[in-house]
């Protein structure tokens, strides 16, 4: 399974569309690994999704993203985990052992999101 985290630096980024990269995570059964980084292409309504999904994504994972996004990842088969903040690495460790808590409040509208 392959995730992608929305990130800005080292922290997850607070909107999927305007982060700076997606930070690809490779998980099996037993770990989980970083594979590499994604730059973000820029945020264009609708091509994020497939993007992704061209890179062999199966979850996305960010702080918060449009209610049209989220619809748009599950068309793509990515499922879509939000509300969560802090360190990237942790975020991946934390999915990975069902630790992962996804917060309230992630549903971004008319392009408000966390400031953006």
């Amino acid at each position: 399974m392959k995730i992608a985290i929305a990130r800005d630096g080292s922290e997850v980024s607070g909107h999927f569309g305007h982060c700076e990269a997606y930070a690809l995570y490779q998980a099996d059964d037993s770990m989980i690994r970083h594979i590499g980084d994604l730059d973000s292409p820029g945020h264009e309504p609708g091509m994020l999704p497939p993007f992704l999904a061209s890179h062999g994504v199966n979850i996305i994972i960010a702080g918060g993203m449009g209610q049209r996004a989220v619809s748009l990842f599950h068309e793509n088969g990515i499922e879509v985990i939000l509300g969560v903040s802090g360190s990237v690495d942790k975020a991946a460790q934390d999915y990975q052992s069902g630790l992962l808590v996804p917060g309230g409040g992630s549903i971004c509208t008319e392009h408000q999101c966390n400031g953006h």
